[in-house]
């Protein structure tokens, strides 16, 4: 029988990129935190950054090498303006991508807003035995994700990270 690894304890640190918000003003990020308690799921840290790539991997390197935190969220900078740099930044690192997650999601948004989903540069997969998730900054798109995708599969993401 394959493993569920529904007892998983998932311990989380959540990444928002943006050059504009705040603790105050970002509802995205707060959702995540929100919706992360409600699971159950430890939040262990929570960050703003710029959208600028050696501090998003600094972060993520950081985070990936603290043995407790075995899920990361980052939100924002996956569009295709010149500041959106999240997904270039953190592609490069992944020792693995998870091609299905990048793909549901923008089936899941075309659902919702159209064609204007395929802008998005949402993806997920690991480094260092670290699940990662990278999803727009809109709350709209983090709910999407969360509860579609991200709630619904981490502890299994994070299962098989460790598995022999």
């Amino acid at each position: 029988m394959h493993p569920t690894h529904q007892e998983v304890a998932i311990h989380a640190a959540i990444l928002t990129v943006s050059d504009t918000r705040t603790k105050d003003t970002d509802t995205g990020g707060q959702l995540i935190h929100t919706l992360l308690q409600d699971a159950k799921f430890e939040v262990a840290d929570y960050v703003i950054e710029r959208d600028e790539p050696i501090q998003i991997l600094e972060h993520v390197r950081q985070w990936s090498a603290q043995e407790h935190i075995n899920t990361i969220i980052i939100t924002g900078g996956t569009g295709f303006s010149q500041r959106d740099q999240t997904y270039d930044a953190i592609t490069p690192l992944f020792e693995k991508e998870m091609i299905g997650f990048g793909e549901l999601f923008r089936s899941l948004s075309y659902d919702e807003i159209g064609p204007k989903a395929m802008f998005s540069r949402a993806t997920a997969g690991c480094f260092k035995q670290t699940a990662i998730y990278v999803i727009p900054g809109s709350k709209n798109a983090v709910n999407l994700a969360m509860q579609k995708l991200i709630l619904p599969t981490v502890q299994h993401f994070v299962g098989e990270l460790h598995r022999i």
